[in-house]
């Protein structure tokens, strides 16, 4: 009998939401209306007519009107109010539950077209294949397949059926909505767990996500990548502002670069537009820098979501935040005058105390000259992007560099030769840095670039950008 009042409900409400709105206005407005009727007939003011507060009851207000007699002791002495109202409304219940009753009936015996036997035998299947499943699946009953891709998310009204006793209840809810069931084992309960589920798009999480929040849910869950991703965490914050905030130094020709008029461009900014595209929200980009970059990270107020460009993973980057899977690979290199170029074979050549060596402060250039240029002179320069220029033009030998920004500047500044770039001194990958406590946005950032990687987005950018060595 639970069980069939729960489906009744769940089938008028899954169903009948304009109904349900219109009822809960139309009663709204009935109560108000005769609380106006009973003041202005204490004001001795012109009345609402006496047919208008009857038919307000019919078209199915009389819930408000009867409250309404009650609350404001309006017309309780009218015959034709005192039981006109309440016959309404014991006609109108009545066809409520004769409609719900029906439906449900139908319902009962059968389901798009499916008997109960039927529904049990599917029951049957769906059972045999959680066994040799208990780690969990998506299953479309209609065709006892599992989806590869979509966002699955459960109904609320299916939520903690388990075993297979409770199982009929669930495989008819799927067929009368969407016809996909999720399964798994819970190893501290010692039972399989069942329920009807909705599948989205993949470039729809913005809805899945809504939905879970309305459905009780805690997660959403991406079958094309395995995973979970919650209702209240980093990624649906990000999806409910509908922007991705973006830190970057604006300063690494090509990866990251921000002329005067604020337009960012290069590789890294493409890969965070990229980033955004895939979770379906817009990208707003914040400058930071290099000494500052840890600490626009953590601060709080929060200053972004994630940082990109040039950002090379590190262990110690690791150990106070999070590091995305590298998606470019990098290593230390040096530019110098084209004149000299073959003035620098190795390290050793570098490392002399005639050689003048300019980097950028607080990153891991120059980081690198403080460990391997001991004996070299160093010159440290606050904008990272003016040091190519400042070598052609001879205020210092060699500028540490990375082998993604080197051939950038070799290509655009004759002047300018990177003799050693197929011979980096390091080697590391680029990724994406954040804080932690925001591992869903570090899965949605992984799973964005495994299929970058996949589809041949990365490659497509990498060759603009000169970058495909």
């Amino acid at each position: 009998m639970v069980e069939y009042l729960i489906d009744m409900i769940e089938r008028l409400t899954t169903r009948g939401d304009a109904l349900l709105i219109y009822l809960v206005v139309i009663n709204v407005v009935t109560f108000i209306m005769y609380g106006i009727d009973k003041w202005k007939a204490k004001e001795s003011m012109w009345r609402i007519p006496e047919a208008t507060l009857l038919g307000m009851a019919i078209i199915g207000g009389s819930i408000g009107a009867w409250l309404g007699m009650r609350v404001w002791h309006h017309k309780t002495l009218h015959k034709k109010f005192r039981y006109g109202i309440p016959l309404i409304l014991i006609v109108q219940i009545a066809l409520f539950f004769l409609c719900a009753c029906g439906t449900s009936s139908v319902s009962q015996r059968s389901t798009y077209g499916i008997e109960q036997d039927s529904i049990e035998a599917i029951s049957d299947k769906v059972w045999a294949y959680s066994q040799g499943h208990p780690n969990g699946f998506t299953l479309d009953i209609r065709t006892m397949s599992e989806p590869k891709e979509g966002i699955a998310v459960s109904y609320s009204m299916t939520q903690n059926s388990h075993s297979r006793n409770q199982l009929d209840m669930v495989v008819r809810h799927a067929l009368r909505n969407d016809g996909y069931i999720g399964g798994w084992f819970s190893s501290a309960d010692s039972l399989y767990f069942f329920d009807s589920s909705k599948l989205f798009p993949e470039t729809s999480l913005k809805e899945a996500l809504l939905f879970g929040k309305a459905n009780g849910q805690l997660s959403v869950f991406i079958l094309s990548t395995s995973t979970e991703i919650p209702v209240n965490g980093k990624v649906a914050e990000i999806i409910e502002r509908d922007t991705l905030l973006v830190g970057t130094t604006g300063d690494y020709r090509p990866l990251s670069f921000c002329e005067e008029d604020g337009t960012y461009w290069g590789f890294g900014i493409e890969v965070a537009k990229e980033i955004a595209k895939r979770l379906g929200v817009e990208t707003k980009f914040a400058k930071t820098s290099w000494p500052t970059l840890s600490a626009d990270v953590l601060a709080e107020p929060q200053l972004f979501d994630l940082a990109i460009g040039g950002i090379t993973i590190t262990d110690a980057r690791k150990k106070n935040m999070l590091m995305s899977d590298g998606y470019l690979a990098n290593g230390k290199t040096i530019l110098c005058r084209a004149a000299d170029a073959n003035r620098f074979h190795c390290l050793a050549d570098i490392d002399k105390p005639d050689v003048r060596v300019m980097v950028n402060p607080g990153g891991l250039n120059e980081q690198f000259a403080d460990e391997y240029l001991t004996h070299a002179t160093t010159i440290v320069h606050q904008q990272n992007e003016e040091i190519p220029s400042l070598i052609a033009e001879g205020m210092a030998d060699v500028m540490i560099t990375e082998i993604t920004e080197a051939p950038y500047y070799v290509q655009t500044d004759a002047r300018l030769a990177a003799p050693l770039l197929n011979k980096p001194f390091t080697h590391g990958e680029i990724g994406v840095l954040m804080r932690k406590g925001q591992e869903d946005l570090l899965l949605m950032v992984n799973n964005c670039i495994n299929q970058m990687k996949e589809d041949g987005t990365l490659r497509r950018l990498l060759e603009k950008y000169g970058l495909h060595r």
